[in-house]
């Protein structure tokens, strides 16, 4: 898989997204900000989420348009204030996008429905990103597909036939650069649900690259994705939590950003390839194994024991295996206490 030039796949260090979302807290200033502080972390992408309110959902104040849940960090927010406050601007994303560019990562966006795409596409972007809650828009679905252009799908809370379903909509419309996220659909999320050991199962069943959505607080997890296969690392970035705003709560900051940048890497550095043996840059360190070495000066002629042979540290002389072998033997040269005992100082008896 490839995203304007950058190339994603397990071969590669992973696909870092730094998600925007709601924390330009109404200032395009910020969002420039945001955009800055996040090429300054190392990720390689910077994406932006398209809707209006009006677009996600009606203007009414009760019932199910609020959200009652006790747990949510918007329990009593009517969905359409909520969206209004966290969307972005479309007549931002234009200086959004330019800025990142400038700055050499990769920029693209979620949109949630099809005006959106149609707006994006003006824009020339790279490739989409469809969120967990819009994985069975099947009719978005085939709008982005239909594009060409590579496809991020998030999976949260669908079951293996909602998303069979929406890979199958995308490959059927012309969608042939295709991942798929694991995700959690709680904000935050915790560690003990976020699941991992389901993304290598994930890459088998359907064929694609994996990758996380991740919700959880610090890089912990994400780190662990990184072990199992995940090729993209996807979390919310602000400049500061305590700046407040609708994702804050569980987003990153600059410093943890570039934290994640750095040691998922390293996990994907650590995982190399099957390999057993020294490897190269070990080769000094195997000469420091035990051996069998001389503990005693010991005339020619005389026979090994356990009084004049030790099993020490380095490891330049007989294996320590070979003791049962060689005791008793008889030597055909004077040595020196701390000589290596080798093959060709024994007498053939």
């Amino acid at each position: 898989m490839n995203i304007a030039g950058v190339p994603i796949g397990l071969n590669h260090r992973p696909f870092i997204i730094a998600e925007l979302s709601g924390n330009h807290n109404g200032s395009l200033d910020r969002a420039l900000s945001l955009v800055d502080a996040a090429a300054a972390t190392g990720v390689q992408c910077l994406k932006l989420q398209t809707y209006t309110a009006d677009t996600l959902t009606l203007d009414i104040r009760d019932k199910e348009f609020v959200i009652s849940d006790p747990k949510s960090i918007w329990k009593g927010r009517s969905l359409h204030d909520l969206y209004q406050e966290a969307h972005t601007p479309w007549e931002w994303h234009a200086p959004i996008i330019q800025r990142a560019q400038e700055l050499g990562l990769v920029c693209f966006s979620s949109p949630f429905d099809e005006s959106a795409v149609d707006f994006l596409e003006t824009l020339n972007v790279p490739a989409y990103k469809i969120g967990s809650f819009e994985c069975t828009h099947l009719p978005l679905l085939k709008k982005v597909a239909a594009t060409g252009r590579p496809v991020i799908l998030s999976t949260g809370m669908a079951t293996v036939a909602e998303i069979d379903e929406a890979v199958r909509t995308l490959r059927g419309n012309g969608c042939s650069d295709l991942a798929l996220l694991k995700c959690t659909s709680t904000y935050p999320s915790t560690p003990e649900n976020s699941n991992l050991r389901t993304l290598p199962h994930l890459r088998e069943m359907f064929g694609c690259e994996v990758g996380l959505s991740d919700h959880t607080l610090g890089i912990g997890v994400s780190v662990g994705a990184v072990a199992l296969g995940a090729v993209i690392i996807e979390k919310h970035f602000t400049l500061a939590r305590a700046d407040g705003g609708v994702d804050s709560t569980f987003s990153m900051e600059p410093e943890e950003m570039k934290a994640l940048a750095v040691e998922t890497e390293r996990a994907w550095q650590g995982l190399g390839r099957i390999h057993y043996g020294p490897s190269s840059a070990e080769k000094i360190a195997a000469s420091r194994r035990r051996s069998i070495y001389f503990s005693q000066d010991v005339e020619a002629g005389q026979c090994l024991s356990v009084k004049n042979l030790r099993i020490v540290r380095p490891g330049l002389g007989l294996e320590p295996k070979f003791l049962d072998l060689v005791l008793g033997r008889r030597i055909s040269v004077a040595v020196t206490k701390g000589t290596p005992l080798t093959w060709d100082m024994l007498l053939d008896d």
